[in-house]
């Protein structure tokens, strides 16, 4: 018998129902009863990860200590749990496809044709217990992209029966998420659509054992009844998930409805202990009685789609909580931000900050935008190019090079400031050759990022080629545009800040990748803290 069970979450009916949400919500009232839980995605695109996707296409890259770029769900599974997660964790369609190709090309297969059926659905499958192998975790879930009866996933939901068959009904539950529709001009939720998910999903062999239902409005009991019937599924494994004000209060309605409850019964586990979710519902009571609000400019070149800044966003909600302040995030195009309606777009602002992004389109406008901020002494937070975009604005307004630019955006610039990094000026391929995951940081002693993490060193997770070019330290920096933080051992920089300002960081990192619920990233809460006082005092 397995020592780890193992839960599989699939979709129906239509994508972006919200099963990253569903996994980590039950992922963390299973944490709270004392089970070692871990979650992992399997995509079904044929890109090996996220990293070349433009975030218009799959939202943000999300990026992990061991520098994985992965699916943003990673982001919900860290947030919720608190814990690390890997390489391991996220699993696409052409990682398996480049595995068993590579196995093909050293012979492995001893001359066999290699087919779908069994060597992608026994790498699927390897990779599915490559977690639970390592005997860390009681209970690992399973999320499986897509929606049942697409092509894409046909192989992802053939492992799944087949793991069913390997390690028994006793050992593995699958929840299956759909939509339930409402029709106005009947003033109907609709079953159908989940009918016809679950028998698609029955027709691959596998049976739901629970039924999340995804509803705008509250199901009756004869609908639920309904559900179980039509669905084969017993009346208290269909669930109901109504749409809620934050994401961070569905672990809370899916204890109310029993999810968990009714899993731990299914797998035969009892609980290790009551719940304990306190520290949570502390973390909740702030977001819904903030004593503050304040309103934060986020200037970015993808604003149109929310999940492409994800986890910034996320970690504004975490730090606003910290400080009892409400957010508002006032999502400013940089392409569109221009001299003339500067003024206009930035005077209300209590904290500006400058997003990641590549490319020369809306560099112009996140320049300016900090110019503003500089002088106008409004809380300043940039992050990756934000911070390299900082520099360049210090150098062409301050210091007097009128050309400084990256050789990002202007090959031949005859001030590269910042320019691609000596181990990156040899590479060809764009996947999985950025600087990535996890490097360390020495803080320069009573600067603002130090006071802010109250530590000497950090760890941080990074996603980028581009880098402050050293050549240039002596001529920009001075006693007020200062370096607060430098690797170890590239002698790269970190962070810069403004002394001269309450509060102006830039950070050539990604903070946002390791803000959580339980323990906010200590920037974000320095700068909305300072844009806190800022508005108190205006």
């Amino acid at each position: 018998m397995s020592s780890t069970k193992y839960i599989f979450v699939t979709g129906g009916v239509t994508s972006s129902l919200g099963k990253g949400i569903i996994a980590a919500s039950l992922a963390k009232l299973l944490q709270s009863q004392n089970f070692k839980v871990t979650i992992q995605k399997f995509d079904p695109y044929i890109n090996v990860d996220p990293g070349t996707l433009n975030p218009y296409e799959h939202g943000e890259c999300y990026v992990t200590d061991d520098g994985a770029e992965t699916d943003l769900d990673l982001g919900h599974y860290e947030r919720f749990l608190n814990v690390n997660t890997s390489q391991a964790n996220n699993v696409t369609t052409g990682l398996i496809y480049q595995s068993v190709i590579e196995k093909e090309r050293k012979g492995e297969f001893l001359g066999k044709t290699v087919q779908v059926i069994p060597h992608i659905t026994n790498e699927i499958k390897d990779r599915m217990r490559l977690l639970g192998n390592s005997g860390d975790y009681d209970i690992i879930i399973t999320e499986i992209g897509g929606t049942v009866g697409d092509i894409e996933s046909l192989p992802y939901i053939e492992s799944v029966r087949q793991m069913i068959w390997d390690l028994g009904k006793e050992n593995t539950l699958v929840i299956h998420l759909t939509l339930i529709p409402f029709l106005s001009a009947s003033g109907e939720l609709k079953t159908k659509p989940t009918q016809h998910s679950v028998k698609t999903l029955m027709e691959s062999g596998i049976s739901a054992d629970i039924i999340v239902c995804r509803t705008e409005h509250e199901l009756s009991e004869d609908l639920r009844e309904k559900l179980a019937l039509f669905c084969n599924v017993k009346r208290e494994a269909v669930i109901q998930s109504i749409d809620v004000d934050t994401i961070y209060d569905v672990p809370l309605k899916m204890l109310e409805e029993g999810l968990d409850t009714v899993v731990l019964q299914r797998l035969r586990l009892k609980p290790k202990q009551n719940h304990d979710l306190k520290p949570w519902n502390a973390f909740l009571e702030r977001v819904r009685n903030p004593k503050n609000f304040i309103k934060i400019g986020l200037v970015g070149k993808y604003v149109e789609l929310q999940d492409s800044y994800k986890s910034i966003l996320e970690s504004l909600i975490h730090a606003g909580a910290e400080n009892e302040t409400e957010i508002y995030v006032e999502s400013l195009h940089s392409e569109y931000l221009e001299s003339k309606n500067l003024n206009e777009k930035l005077e209300n602002l209590d904290g500006l900050i400058v997003a990641p992004g590549f490319g020369e389109r809306g560099i112009e406008g996140k320049i300016m935008a900090i110019s503003y901020a500089r002088i106008n002494n409004v809380p300043f937070l940039g992050i990756c190019l934000g911070m390299q975009m900082a520099v360049i604005e210090y150098a062409r307004n301050k210091v007097g090079l009128m050309n400084a630019n990256s050789t990002e955006m202007v090959s031949d610039c005859k001030y590269p400031v910042i320019d691609l990094m000596e181990s990156q000026k040899s590479i060809k391929n764009k996947g999985g050759t950025m600087r990535l995951g996890s490097w360390d940081c020495n803080l320069i002693p009573n600067t603002k990022s130090a006071i802010a993490y109250q530590k000497s060193r950090i760890n941080e997770r990074h996603r980028h080629r581009y880098e402050f070019n050293n050549k240039f330290s002596d001529q920009i920096f001075d006693q007020d545009f200062i370096i607060s933080g430098i690797n170890p051992e590239t002698g790269l920089v970190e962070i810069i800040e403004y002394n001269n300002h309450p509060w102006f960081v830039g950070v050539q990192f990604h903070p946002e990748y390791k803000s959580t619920v339980l323990d906010p990233h200590p920037l974000f809460k320095a700068f909305i803290k300072a844009s806190l006082e800022k508005n108190l005092k205006a």
